[in-house]
């Protein structure tokens, strides 16, 4: 399974992810700051599912009917960034 991490996940968990042997692609490594739409469409033209804290990818999903391969949606408060990572590999 091939993920695509939007800049805003929790380092810790993409680092899980790889940890585990999943093919993670981390946008905060690749580049920041760009647009949400143009992060969706990566992740679609590369077969991964696009993983995100960022409830704005529910808009182009849902309203702007924007093709994607899936949209995992993180919300996780409470916890340190740390601890989301530890959860996430298991």
């Amino acid at each position: 399974m091939k993920f695509l991490a939007d800049e805003g996940v929790a380092i810790a968990i993409v680092e899980a992810l790889r940890k585990e042997n999943y093919d993670v692609k981390f946008i905060w490594e690749i580049s920041r700051g760009v647009a949400d739409d143009f992060i969706l469409q990566q992740a679609n033209s590369d077969n991964r599912l696009l993983i995100t804290q960022d409830k704005d990818f529910g808009e182009l999903v849902f309203r702007n009917k924007q093709s994607h391969k899936g949209v995992i949606l993180i919300r996780i408060h409470g916890i340190s960034n740390n601890e989301k990572g530890c959860n996430c590999g298991k």
